[in-house]
């Protein structure tokens, strides 16, 4: 969260691509950690080798007249190649590696002092740099906004195309044969003689099927399947949501115009139904795309300051955010008892038109911080990917577009995994003896 309050809005869609020429990004990195000088290293070095001697045992007098004798007659080469057997030794240690990584943490973020050390004139020039850099910061945010203003722009020409699909979905229009051809990839075509005996078993079904029942109409399920699909939403729902959402027909997006502050607006129309009496319900984000003047620097971007939802018309009996439980009192004098009934909320995916209210001071406990970064992520994604890629999501395509992505990670952390056990074959003081094998490599 920043520091006006509002939560950094990730444009992964047009945002990401269109960054200008002058390097300007939503993305901020990490900030490095100072630089560790020697002489840092030198005394880390003694406090790690001393951890390390109160772990060995005290040596007998004469060994340690031995051990003299020979480092006596070391040549240059011996004393290098011993350094490096300590180094691998105390690399070893786990007290020693947690006092360095005690050290690296108390290091990271911390301030090297070099700003500091630097002349007075030069920290005036540094200064300039600074207000040159908030300079950057408000042009980024006009940028952003005419980003949202192409957004708008665009999404009037995706509209008649959503609309289609959905007069599709809700049996309003049947498309033509030409519509319905769809061309194969090459790597799931047959050939001809299977696609024949597949089309001759799937016409035999088909009519058996029309005999049983009549023909469904447009697409059944569509938009449950599609929240089915994706973990994000799938999370949401409950038992109780699904028979509610087989009633959504469509899901929209709203822009702001120029003229109005930055915000979109997610519609969500429903077909009559026995649960609500809404066909339309609404949740409104309402951004700010401008750096704040007490802290120009954290400007990343657009930011979600607050969302609004609206008041869902639940039919009696119907309203599945609320449940209603038992409890049993015992009266401390007559010893009764009595059986008292609470309605308490319950969990649905429909608590996300009723969203935590941001109070006017911006501040916000965590808890509550975290429900709305959570509903903030949720409305972006559906704005960006389930809107606009709606019929991928339903088949699962898209879905395993995401799988690839982590795949790929895992190839990266296998080669890292290589690249280790490389190094240890390549090291000079490594014994293939010392190594254990896995435990379900260990013979029985």
């Amino acid at each position: 969260m920043s520091a006006s309050g509002g939560i950094s809005l990730p444009f992964t869609a047009i945002g990401a691509e269109c960054l200008s020429s002058t390097g300007t990004s939503s993305l901020r990195s990490p900030a490095s950690p100072p630089p560790v000088t020697q002489r840092s290293i030198t005394r880390d070095s003694a406090e790690m080798a001393d951890i390390d001697n109160k772990d060995q045992p005290e040596m007998d007098p004469a060994d340690m007249e031995d051990v003299e004798d020979v480092e006596e007659e070391e040549t240059g080469e011996d004393e290098n190649s011993k350094a490096r057997q300590l180094t691998v030794q105390m690399m070893q240690n786990p007290q020693i590696l947690a006092a360095l990584q005690e050290r690296l943490d108390g290091l990271s973020g911390s301030p090297s002092g070099y700003m500091e050390s630097l002349p007075k004139v030069v920290k005036r020039r540094v200064n300039a740099l600074k207000n040159l850099q908030v300079k950057c910061a408000h042009i980024e945010a006009k940028f952003y906004e005419e980003v949202h203003e192409l957004e708008r722009k665009y999404a009037a020409l995706y509209q008649p195309l959503f609309d289609k699909r959905s007069d599709i979905v809700k049996a309003a229009y049947e498309p033509t044969d030409e519509e319905c051809e769809w061309k194969a990839d090459e790597e799931e075509e047959l050939t001809v003689s299977k696609q024949d005996e597949m089309k001759e078993k799937a016409k035999l079904e088909e009519e058996k099927k029309d005999e049983e029942k009549e023909d469904p109409k447009g697409i059944p399920e569509f938009w449950s399947t599609v929240f089915k699909n994706v973990d994000l939403l799938s999370d949401m729902l409950q038992e109780h949501d699904e028979p509610i959402l087989k009633h959504l027909q469509d899901i929209k997006v709203k822009f702001s115009v120029l003229e109005q502050p930055m915000s979109f607006t997610l519609e969500f129309l429903f077909e009559p139904n026995d649960f609500f009496t809404n066909t339309l319900l609404t949740k409104t984000y309402k951004m700010r795309s401008e750096p704040d003047e007490n802290d120009p620097f954290s400007f990343d971007g657009p930011e979600i300051m607050c969302c609004t939802g609206c008041t869902i018309d639940w039919t009696k009996g119907k309203n599945v955010t609320l449940k209603t439980i038992k409890k049993k009192q015992k009266h401390k004098g007559r010893g009764t008892v009595r059986t008292v009934t609470k309605t308490v909320p319950n969990d649905s995916f429909f608590n996300f038109f009723t969203p935590p209210e941001v109070p006017e001071s911006g501040e916000l406990d965590e808890d509550s911080e975290a429900v709305l970064a959570a509903d903030f992520e949720i409305g972006h994604f559906i704005r960006e990917r389930i809107v606009p890629r709606a019929v991928l999501y339903f088949t699962g395509e898209a879905i395993e577009d995401d799988d690839d992505d982590y795949d790929e990670e895992g190839e990266e952390a296998d080669d890292e995994e290589g690249e280790e056990e490389a190094d240890e074959e390549n090291d000079p003081d490594y014994d293939p003896k010392d190594a254990v094998p896995p435990a379900e490599c260990k013979q029985q």
